[in-house]
């Protein structure tokens, strides 16, 4: 029987526990690219799923806006809004641009230029660690500690405390996988404890401070302000969640794409040249982060229906990445894709990726490394993926390898 709009379902966090359900975004995109979708217990929401319109819209600042939230879960109390209204994920222009301008001094071109050498040599590590068992779970062992240690190295963590910021965040964002289920209680007990931490590190840092980023971010001024507190806070959990999460999901996917297309990879062991092509490839197939949510402050016109003020508008960037408009068949993973102009950073306007070049960095020397020591790696078992619609991720995914002793790398 034939899929119609009534069957679509996106908020069935069970259906993309199977796979992004493209069947779904495929048939809204060709139908009614900007679909109006029923929600069980809540007003509903609009899905914007062609290229053009999700790209229009997040050009369009000023009508949809950050500060009402960034996912489709019902608005949060005025108390816990306003506290996280001073994250600049849920900021709009002037305010988010005043707090972009302060951060981005730890994200200059020279400030991620200057860890190369040291992702390089933590990737070696972690290749070295898992080369002579021939088999490992390739994102526990693997996607999850390069940008893990990255991570924790800007931010002047000590190393031994990395495996806090891994736990945080999966209990603050995959609260709704069984794997990692807590309840709402237990998650905002995750981001105060990591508040806490932040504090304290803070602390020390404005006492000794170094060369890593939180130093930079504690002694930036723009109009003569500095962070506060709570807004250094809320940039340290925006840093540990979304530095660690998008990248380990990505590195997964792209890994998972390369086994289950062994002609790709061959096409990339022939020529490492294509890398940062590929890179980009990957990018647009996984789209780590499958949608953001935006308000609309009043009414708006796009592609003939009228959003209220007040709709909740979801911007699907796993849809616009496979629009076929855009993307020549747009389901084939393809390392040779030229031109690539994906939207997996964010669809561009005010609140595109601060970290792309860091995670884009992170990918490239992850794959240098992997496809230079373990070109023969295949799965081993099932991929559990993470039941979210949020977020594309995989949790485990078992993979084996001809070993490879420590003294051949």
């Amino acid at each position: 029987m034939a899929l119609t709009l009534t069957d679509v379902d996106l908020t069935d966090l069970d259906t993309f526990v199977a796979g992004v359900p493209h069947d779904q975004f495929d048939l809204i995109r060709r139908e009614q690219p900007v679909y109006f979708h029923p929600e069980t217990a809540g007003a509903g929401f609009w899905c914007v799923t062609r290229y053009a319109d999700l790209h229009a819209v997040s050009h369009e600042w000023p009508v949809f806006s950050s500060e009402w939230g960034i996912t489709l879960h019902e608005a949060m109390s005025e108390e816990q809004l306003a506290q996280q209204r001073m994250m600049m994920l849920m900021m709009d222009p002037p305010n988010h641009t005043k707090l972009r301008l302060l951060v981005n001094k730890g994200f200059t071109p020279r400030m991620i230029g200057s860890l190369h050498d040291n992702i390089r040599a933590v990737t070696r590590k972690i290749v070295d660690d898992i080369a002579e068992r021939g088999e490992c779970d390739f994102v526990v062992d693997v996607a999850s500690e390069l940008p893990l240690q990255v991570i924790a190295e800007m931010m002047g963590v000590p190393q031994s405390d990395r495996h806090k910021l891994f736990e945080w965040s999966n209990r603050m964002i995959g609260s709704e996988d069984p794997e990692y289920a807590v309840s709402q209680e237990v998650a905002i007990e995750a981001g105060m404890e990591m508040f806490a931490y932040a504090n304290d590190l803070a602390e020390h840092k404005r006492a000794n401070p170094g060369d890593d980023i939180i130093s930079v971010l504690l002694q930036a001024e723009v109009e003569g302000e500095r962070l506060t507190d709570l807004e250094f806070d809320l940039f340290f959990e925006l840093l540990a969640v979304a530095g660690n999460e998008t990248t380990r999901n990505l590195i997964s996917h792209g890994t998972l794409a390369l086994i289950e297309n062994p002609d790709q990879r061959s096409l990339l062991l022939e020529d490492p040249e294509r890398l940062p092509m590929a890179v980009e490839e990957m990018l647009r197939w996984a789209s780590p982060v499958m949608y953001m949510r935006r308000t609309a402050r009043n009414d708006f016109e796009l592609a003939g229906q009228t959003l209220k003020e007040g709709d909740k508008v979801a911007l699907w960037y796993i849809a616009a990445n496979h629009d076929p408009e855009v993307f020549a068949d747009p389901h084939r993973f393809d390392i040779g894709r030229h031109p690539n102009e994906h939207e997996a950073f964010g669809g561009g306007g005010p609140h595109f990726c601060l970290g792309s070049h860091l995670a884009k960095l992170e990918i490239r020397v992850m794959f240098e490394e992997l496809l230079a020591r373990i070109p023969d790696m295949e799965l081993a078992g099932p991929v559990e993926r993470l039941r979210s619609n949020f977020i594309n991720g995989i949790k485990h995914m078992p993979v084996r390898f001809a070993a490879t002793s420590r003294a051949a790398a």
